[in-house]
């Protein structure tokens, strides 16, 4: 932080989306343009197309991503889930939270200006509309404060019409993540008064949508998102971050204007000529040159606007650039401390587990559990119990006439209702008695495993207990 902001820290006091009164203050950010501006453009277009295209995207027959929560249907990448594979989605978040608390260590909000879906929709999709109908920030400013014309009422009006169609649309690529591609293209083809309730439902989350996109905008970034404020506790003094460089930039004395023929080096001022041009295209309204604020969301509009205006003055850019502050105040390069080590080691145990689940996982899981409220009997010198099996089809490939056999113990298995057949992405259950000879048992509650086969070779197999009598003879 510069020494200036050091001695004045009431910009703390507050937030830029909120005036003196209280009321709210709508920010205006001006249109960035340079390399970031471009980098961040075609990394948007990329996930913007990922994310519309994802649920049309069919791989052997499933759908690329599916959370049919309703249904119990989950596809990741194309590969079925079940319920019973929770512990996978369970890992999975954890590498995502392990990994984006080691790239915040390193890199600051880096995924909040880049890869956030807030920032996409609203600065590569809503904004540029905005920036279409209504024009740069000068134009915005004047087209607010204007009366109610017949200008204003149209730019409104035309806005409005198409952020909303905006969001009807994108409620319906997020619907079919949950229901499917296939039923939601058969509900359009239906017509709406077929599903009026789905319409409903449609038209909330449009409305919900809108009112993110159209009015609440930059607070969702800095009252309701916790993460700014949780990367105040994964940042220190050696994580890269969208910093102003205030030795440079301060010098002796401070920023001036710039005018003809000074010798600014000589009069102690930095290369900060004060043009504000950081603060105007900010999306949320900060002064950069203040240091890291919560509200900075690593956009990177300062940067190119900063770059834009030092190529205008004569001098080198990067006044504004990514930096840690023991890089700004010290010259220190990158290096990798002890936290960031230990974070990636964690990652890289995350992951290598959850490559060996994913890589180990039967495309046909078998589940075995005693029936509720049933003793064993006892039959001579035959023990039987009484079980429910539940066989689950991951694949689009079916499973037919598959038998249920003791692999650990001498016995037999009957299977009520005729053979298991699994359909594609499907689920079969029967009911099993399960006979062992006494002395083939040694424990009260016996461990027992179980083998599916289809055509004499063994597809799954499962363990269960066989409970008996206490003492065996």
């Amino acid at each position: 932080m510069s020494q200036i902001s050091q001695e004045n820290v009431s910009f703390r006091d507050s937030i830029a989306t909120i005036d003196e009164d209280g009321h709210r203050n709508y920010i205006h950010p001006k249109k960035p343009k340079g390399k970031f501006t471009n980098y961040r453009t075609y990394v948007s277009w990329i996930l913007l197309a990922i994310f519309i295209a994802s649920p049309f995207i069919k791989i052997n027959g499933n759908q690329f991503l599916l959370f049919n929560v309703l249904e119990r249907k989950y596809n990741i990448f194309g590969q079925p889930f079940w319920p019973q594979d929770f512990y996978l989605l369970v890992l999975s978040m954890l590498v995502g939270v392990v990994f984006i608390i080691l790239f915040t260590v390193i890199f600051g909000r880096i995924f909040c200006g880049w890869i956030c879906p807030q920032t996409i929709f609203m600065e590569h999709v809503f904004r540029k509309i905005e920036y279409a109908i209504d024009g740069d920030r000068g134009k915005q400013i004047k087209l607010s404060k204007q009366s109610w014309n017949a200008e204003k009422i149209f730019k409104r009006v035309l806005k409005w019409v198409i952020f909303f169609l905006l969001s009807f649309f994108f409620a319906n690529i997020f619907l079919a993540y949950f229901i499917g591609s296939d039923t939601l293209i058969q509900y359009i083809k239906d017509g709406p008064s077929q599903h009026w309730d789905t319409l409903i439902k449609l038209i909330v989350f449009s409305l919900a949508f809108l009112f993110i996109f159209a009015w609440f905008r930059e607070q969702v970034c800095i009252i309701a998102c916790p993460y700014g404020r949780l990367q105040g506790a994964l940042l220190d003094k050696k994580s890269i971050v969208v910093g102003y460089d205030y030795v440079r930039g301060e010098s002796s004395n401070g920023r001036s204007k710039l005018h003809k023929k000074e010798n600014r080096e000589d009069k102690g001022y930095g290369d900060c000529i004060d043009c504000k041009q950081c603060v105007v295209v900010c999306p949320t309204g900060i002064d950069i040159r203040n240091g890291t604020q919560l509200e900075c969301i690593n956009c990177t509009a300062c940067i190119d606007a900063c770059d834009a205006m030092m190529d205008k003055a004569g001098f080198d850019r990067g006044l504004i650039r990514y930096a840690s502050e023991n890089n700004i105040a010290d010259g220190e390069e990158f290096k990798f401390t002890p936290r960031i080590i230990s974070y990636t080691i964690i990652l890289g145990i995350l992951v290598t587990v959850l490559v060996a689940l994913l890589f180990s996982r039967n495309d046909v899981q078998a589940t075995i559990l005693r029936l509720p409220g049933q003793m064993y009997s006892t039959k001579g010198d035959t023990i039987q119990n009484v079980y429910s099996i539940k066989m689950i089809n991951k694949t689009n490939d079916t499973y037919e006439n598959l038998n249920v056999k003791l692999i650990s113990h001498k016995g037999s298995v009957q299977m009520i209702g005729g053979k298991i057949n699994l359909p594609k992405i499907g689920l079969d259950e029967k009911t099993l008695f399960i006979n062992i000879n006494k002395k083939d048992i040694s424990k009260s509650k016996e461990k027992i495993e179980i083998g599916v086969f289809q055509n004499g070779e063994m597809i799954e197999s499962s363990t269960t207990n066989f409970p008996a009598p206490v003492k065996i003879k």
